[in-house]
C-alpha cells in the first residue's frame, strides 16, 4: 500500500456573493475531486488546536502527526531548518518577510511577489548594513527570508504581515522584550532599501517595491521525533515553501525539489504529481503541499483562487490518478491546512473538509461532496488534526 497526503494550502473558504453564496471549492470545476468523493470518506477536521493561531506552520505540523501544543516553537526556526541556517541553543530565528511599505502602512506582504533573483541582493544588503556577530540575515525564496539573533529575544508579540495588508504599522509593532530593537531594524531597513536600484526599477515597471523587512514568527529550534521511527513509513515531502520543507527536514523526511514549483498560481502542478509518483517507487508515503490557493486568498483574488483549485484538480490529482493506475493499491488523503477566506485575506480558525480515498476499499457509507458543506453535515468530525495521518495509515 502506498500513501499520499495532498495539502492545498488555504483552499477552504466562506460563501461568496459573487458565486451566488457558494464557496470557491463548491463553484470550481473539480471532476477528479467529485469522482473520488463518490467512493471516499469525506469529513471535517480541526487542524489547529483551539487557542493557537491558524497558521500553515501549526496546521502542517499537526497534519504530519505532531502535536503543535507539544512541539511548536515558532515559524522562523522551522523555515531556518529548511534553509540550513545554523541555530545553537539560545539562538532565536525570526521569519524576515520582504514587504512593501510607505513607512506608515503595510502595502503588500509579498512585495508584489518579488522574485528570488531580486530579493536576494536586497537581503544581502540588509545583512551587510545591519548584521553583526550576533545578528544575521539569510536570503530565502521570493519574499520569505530569515533573521537569526544569537542569544536574542523570543518572548515577543509579533504579527504576520499577511494579516495586516492596508493597515497602519503603528498598530502592529512588536511588543515585549527586545521589541524596540526589532522595530528599529525594520525602520532602518526602509531607509536602506527604499531607493535601491532594484526598487526604483520595480516602481518604474508598475510593481510594488521590496523596501522593508518585517520580523515575526520567532522561536528556538524545534526538536521533532523521527517520522520513520514514529510511523514506520519511509516518506518524502514535496513543497515550494520553506515552512513545510523545514518540517520535513526536522522529522527526517526526504525533501524532493521539483523544477517549476513556485509557490504561486504559475507552479507546475503536473510536475509535482510526476515527482510524487516517482517518489512512491522507493518510499511508502509522500506529503505534497501546494501553496497557490493560500496566496490567492491573501490577495483577495477570486479568479486566481478558482484557477488554483481547478488546476490542482486537473493537473495534479488527474495526473496522480492516471499514474497510479495499474500500480500498487494506494490511499489518498486531501485536506486543506486551514481556511484563507477571500473576504478576510488572512487565515481563519475552524474545521476544514477532508477526503480519504482507498483504491482497494471504496467507502460505501453515506457520501458528501468534498467541500465546506462537510463541516456542517458530514458524520465524521475529527477534533484533533494529528489523528488524520493515523487514519491514513490505519
Amino acid at each position: 500500500m502506498k500513501y499520499i497526503m495532498l495539502v492545498p494550502d488555504g483552499m477552504a473558504d466562506l460563501p461568496i456573493p459573487e458565486l451566488d453564496g457558494q464557496t470557491p471549492m463548491q463553484a470550481a470545476r473539480t471532476p477528479n475531486f467529485d469522482a473520488l468523493a463518490e467512493n471516499a470518506l469525506v469529513g471535517a477536521v480541526l487542524t489547529v488546536p483551539p487557542g493557537m493561531y491558524p497558521g500553515s506552520d501549526v496546521a502542517n505540523m499537526a497534519l504530519l502527526g505532531y502535536d503543535p501544543r507539544k512541539y511548536y516553537t515558532g515559524r522562523g526556526p522551522i523555515e531556518a531548518m529548511a534553509m540550513g541556517v545554523p541555530l545553537d541553543a539560545g539562538d532565536v530565528a525570526y521569519r524576515c518577510s520582504l514587504v512593501s511599505s510607505d513607512g506608515e502602512a503595510m502595502l503588500d506582504y509579498s512585495s508584489g511577489h518579488i522574485s528570488t533573483e531580486e530579493s536576494r541582493p536586497l537581503i544581502e544588503l540588509i545583512d551587510k548594513k545591519l548584521g553583526s556577530s550576533r545578528l544575521n540575515f539569510y536570503p530565502g525564496v521570493q519574499y520569505r527570508h530569515i533573521m537569526a539573533w544569537r542569544g536574542g529575544a523570543a518572548d515577543v508579540k509579533t504579527t504576520p504581515p499577511h494579516d495586516i495588508t492596508g493597515q497602519p504599522l503603528a498598530s502592529y509593532w512588536p511588543e515585549g522584550d527586545g521589541a524596540e530593537k526589532l522595530k528599529q531594524w525594520m525602520y532602518d531597513s526602509l531607509e536602506i532599501l527604499d531607493n535601491h536600484p532594484i526598487n526604483r526599477r520595480r516602481r518604474e515597471e508598475g510593481k510594488m517595491p521590496g523596501n522593508m523587512i518585517w520580523l515575526w514568527g520567532q522561536g528556538y529550534a524545534p526538536r521533532l521525533p523521527n517520522f520513520l521511527q514514529t510511523f514506520g513509513k519511509r516518506g518524502a515531502v514535496i513543497t515550494a515553501v520553506d515552512v513545510v520543507r523545514g518540517l520535513g527536514r526536522a522529522t527526517g523526511l526526504d525533501i524532493i525539489n521539483v523544477p517549476g514549483a513556485t509557490g504561486y498560481i504559475d507552479t507546475d502542478y503536473a510536475a509535482k504529481a510526476r515527482y510524487a509518483l516517482a517518489a512512491l517507487d522507493t518510499r511508502d508515503f509522500v506529503y505534497v503541499h501546494i501553496e497557490s490557493p493560500d496566496e490567492s486568498g491573501h490577495e483577495g483574488n477570486l479568479e486566481h483562487k478558482l484557477r488554483a483549485i481547478e488546476d490542482i484538480d486537473r493537473k495534479f490529482v488527474g495526473t496522480l490518478r492516471e499514474g497510479m493506475t495499474g500500480r500498487d493499491n494506494y490511499r489518498l488523503l486531501i485536506v486543506p491546512d486551514h481556511k484563507t477566506p477571500l473576504a478576510l485575506r488572512t487565515h481563519e480558525e475552524g474545521p476544514v473538509p477532508f477526503l480519504l480515498h482507498d483504491s482497494a476499499r471504496p467507502h460505501t457509507a453515506s457520501h458528501f461532496p468534498f467541500d465546506e458543506r462537510a463541516v456542517e453535515e458530514a458524520t465524521t468530525q475529527v477534533e484533533d488534526g494529528t489523528r488524520l495521518i493515523r487514519m491514513l495509515f490505519a
